[in-house]
C-alpha cells in the first residue's frame, strides 16, 4: 500500500504537469512487483503556501513514501529511487528535490468505497 505525498512550493502548479508526475508514479509502482495490485497505490501533490530552503530563493518538491513494514531495504531503496528519478525528469529545473521513507505503523486505518 504505497502512498506518495509530494509537498511543493507552489509555483510549481502553474509551471510544471503535477497530473503527469503523479500519473507516472502511479503506474511505475502499480507495475512493482512489490505492489499488491494498482488499486493500493495513491499519489498526491500538495502545494505549501510559504517555504524557504537554504541561503537562495528556490523551488522545491519533497516526496515522503509511506510503506507498510515488510519490504527488505533494497526494495524500499528501489522504490525510493524510483521517484527521485520520476521528480528529476518531471521538475528537472527545481532546485531542491528530496525523498523520505516513512513506515505506516499498524494499526493503519482506512475506508474505501
Amino acid at each position: 500500500m504505497p502512498h506518495i505525498v509530494i509537498e511543493h512550493s507552489k509555483d510549481l502548479d502553474t509551471s510544471h504537469d503535477l497530473q503527469a508526475l503523479c500519473d507516472g508514479l502511479w503506474q511505475a509502482f502499480a507495475a512493482h512487483a512489490s505492489v499488491n495490485g494498482p488499486e493500493t497505490v495513491r499519489v498526491r501533490t500538495i502545494a505549501a503556501t510559504a517555504g524557504r530552503i537554504g541561503a537562495a530563493t528556490q523551488g522545491f518538491a519533497h516526496a515522503t513514501l509511506l510503506l507498510i513494514p515488510g519490504r527488505d531495504d533494497a526494495t524500499r531503496a528501489e522504490l525510493a529511487g524510483m521517484i527521485m528519478t520520476a521528480l528529476e525528469a518531471h521538475l528537472p529545473d527545481v532546485g531542491s528535490l528530496t525523498v523520505r521513507l516513512t513506515d505506516l505503523n499498524p494499526p493503519y486505518l482506512k475506508r474505501m468505497l
